[in-house]
């Protein structure tokens, strides 16, 4: 009860302070995903602590699982938008109280677009309908250029310690079956493949689910990816990951890549 009524009066306080939308938040984002989407829409410099894991040169405010309260605080916060992955129970002790806003956009296109709307709302945007309407038009649009045709296809991350698969209950596989194609993988998120799981490895996936084809998405950080990539069965097609990882305006250029080397 405290923390829902925490987060009423701070989203009150917050909308007070911004009667005309147009000044500016201090704004912690707790995720780099976040960052992006708050750059896109326009508020990328009222942003005054991230995350561990974020590129940008500010104060550092933990991660996603430990955010530093007290690094927080110091920065005297208007609002502190944070993940799924997060717990909000760990900023009831933030002094001076700012607004929480815990975000996804994991699951689908659908709650990509959710996210960006709750994001423009809280930060005060001022075009911020037009923005996410835009951006349901375009992501729509690109999808609908790929023409996938109902191939099958299975999308992994290969170039990680850890290789894994996208259902179609992860915003990067319900971005692939926009796109038309018949995503393969059973698992609803995410399936590991590796030594000692259901599936331990590429080849035995391809075995299994039958794809036509293999979508590769390599990290902008990778140094080498599984040799098993050269032991498929199937065409594999290599795409820069960091268009699909983080839900959000990426997945636009994500889609138009993958336009690209469907009509190649």
């Amino acid at each position: 009860m405290k923390h829902t009524f925490r987060h009423l009066l701070g989203g009150l306080l917050l909308a007070l302070a911004l009667p005309a939308a147009a000044a500016c938040p201090r704004i912690v984002s707790q995720s780099p995903y976040i960052t992006q989407a708050l750059d896109w829409l326009g508020r990328g410099d009222c942003i005054v602590g991230v995350s561990r894991y974020d590129k940008r040169d500010l104060p550092r405010t933990g991660g996603v699982k430990d955010p530093d309260v007290g690094a927080i605080a110091a920065l005297n916060p208007d609002l502190v938008v944070i993940s799924k992955g997060s717990d909000p129970a760990q900023l009831d002790m933030l002094e001076p109280e700012a607004r929480i806003l815990q975000v996804d956009g994991f699951d689908s296109m659908a709650q990509t677009e959710a996210m960006l709307a709750r994001l423009a709302e809280a930060a005060g945007v001022a075009d911020g309908k037009a923005k996410v309407a835009a951006y349901a038009r375009d992501w729509r649009a690109r999808a609908a250029a790929v023409k996938g045709g109902g191939k099958r296809v299975l999308v992994i991350s290969a170039c990680s310690a850890q290789p894994y698969s996208f259902g179609r209950g992860h915003v990067v596989g319900d971005a692939f079956a926009h796109a038309g194609f018949e995503v393969v993988e059973t698992a609803e998120r995410i399936r590991h493949l590796r030594p000692g799981e259901e599936i331990p490895g590429i080849v035995a996936a391809v075995e299994r689910f039958k794809p036509e084809l293999l979508f590769s998405l390599t990290p902008e950080n990778a140094e080498t990816c599984s040799a098993e990539l050269g032991l498929v069965s199937v065409p594999v097609v290599g795409l820069e990951g960091r268009h699909f990882f983080n839900p959000g305006p990426a997945l636009l250029t994500g889609l138009a890549q993958l336009a690209e080397h469907t009509q190649q």
